[in-house]
């Protein structure tokens, strides 16, 4: 058996006892993605000295420009409908430089997976080429299709149907994901 010292026992008791308390907490630091350094805005627009106020935003665009384009059925034609929101997404883009958008392409759930795969992607395809001509930079516009895998309604009528044909344009920030 180890005779144990009181000093030894001691340094040992205490050593033990520190490691039981708790750690200190960790903080962590999230950043904005629409921030910069100084935590201002990453907008173009900012950077040149220019004040973009709440329009600014993916928010803004959604609920104000409009970010939903409908077609009818196993079509990619843009209904003057879709022109409107499209010219008014154009303009939007045209004037916040700042952000790049991602048109998603999909499609009502009749139909085979891949046929609606591929008319989701013409139906993105429909939408960038307009916004495209619209004088939006290539670059800034990509597409994909989810077909018939995210419907925003879900139901067997018509009603449900023609919500699902769509084109929707995704806008954020460059730099942030996009």
């Amino acid at each position: 058996m180890i005779a144990w010292k009181k000093p030894a026992a001691a340094a040992l008791l205490l050593t033990l006892a520190a490691c039981a308390q708790p750690a200190p907490p960790v903080t962590q630091t999230v950043m904005d993605p629409y921030a910069n350094a100084a935590g201002g805005a990453l907008y173009q627009g900012d950077l040149a000295g220019g004040t973009l106020g709440a329009e600014a935003t993916p928010q803004y665009f959604n609920n104000t420009v409009g970010n939903t384009v409908l077609f009818a059925a196993n079509q990619t034609a843009l209904t003057s409908e879709a022109r409107t929101i499209l010219a008014r997404q154009a303009q939007w883009l045209n004037t916040h430089t700042g952000f790049n958008a991602v048109v998603q392409g999909h499609a009502e759930e009749t139909g085979t997976r891949e046929y609606n795969l591929a008319l989701g992607a013409r139906r993105a395809g429909a939408v960038q080429e307009y916004l495209i001509a619209q004088g939006v930079s290539p670059d800034r516009v990509r597409t994909l299709s989810f077909g018939k895998e995210r419907p925003r309604e879900v139901c067997s009528d018509e009603a449900c149907y023609a919500q699902n044909r769509r084109a929707v344009t995704v806008v954020s920030a460059t730099g942030a994901g996009s």
